[in-house]
């Protein structure tokens, strides 16, 4: 996976993110521990050359990148184009949403996923019901978790999960049967096991929705 090898020839320990962005197509932002690298999904067919750039320039931090600004002017056309641009939201109080995004991406999805991920507008009527704590459109391909989640007492692990509940979405998509949609099929719920913490998730969302 693309992850892996710019891990493996920078020598880095990176978090990749893969994005449709129409005006940035290479974003580096090196931290602490972790650098963080942003980059259009057009480079997952770039070639062999072209990777090797791109890891010098992660590695040095700056650098003339020609085989990348050439492959970008001859792939320009797979750039979807978004009439508007939403801000987005990540950072919360208590919970880093982007974080959790690029860990279950890489753990669970191999980084394939390219949804972009944002915290929905507060609103105080907004219950804590299974249903309502985030949705996925495929038409903006926007991931939205409901702040009400936002909370000192509310674990990780469970906004983690509601995070690869809705990259689930993004991954299988919507499937047809008998001319009705179905969102949450047989292999979705399968799927949906396989998080590590799912069996802690359920119990305390039962004990949180009981008010216990």
């Amino acid at each position: 996976m693309l992850g892996d090898r710019l891990r493996e020839m920078t020598g880095k320990d990176l978090d990749l993110v893969l994005t449709d962005n129409g005006t940035t197509m290479i974003s580096v932002h090196t931290g602490v521990e972790k650098v963080s690298v942003r980059l259009q999904r057009m480079f997952l067919e770039a070639p062999d050359d072209i990777i090797a750039e791109i890891a010098q320039f992660i590695k040095k931090g700056k650098g003339k990148t020609p085989l990348v600004r050439r492959f970008i002017k001859e792939n320009g056309c797979r750039i979807r184009r978004r009439p508007r641009r939403l801000k987005l939201t990540t950072a919360g109080r208590y919970h880093d949403l982007l974080a959790y995004y690029v860990s279950v991406n890489r753990e669970y999805f191999g980084e394939r996923i390219n949804a972009e991920i944002t915290w929905g507008a507060r609103n105080p009527a907004n219950g804590v019901r299974r249903r309502t704590l985030g949705s996925y459109s495929a038409a903006s391909n926007i991931i939205r978790i409901n702040p009400v989640i936002d909370k000192r007492n509310v674990p990780s692990f469970l906004v983690k999960f509601i995070v690869y509940h809705e990259m689930l979405h993004a991954d299988l998509g919507v499937e047809r049967k008998g001319g009705r949609r179905a969102v949450h099929t047989r292999e979705f719920r399968r799927r949906e096991k396989l998080f590590r913490d799912f069996d802690r998730v359920i119990a305390w969302e039962k004990r949180w929705i009981s008010g216990k």
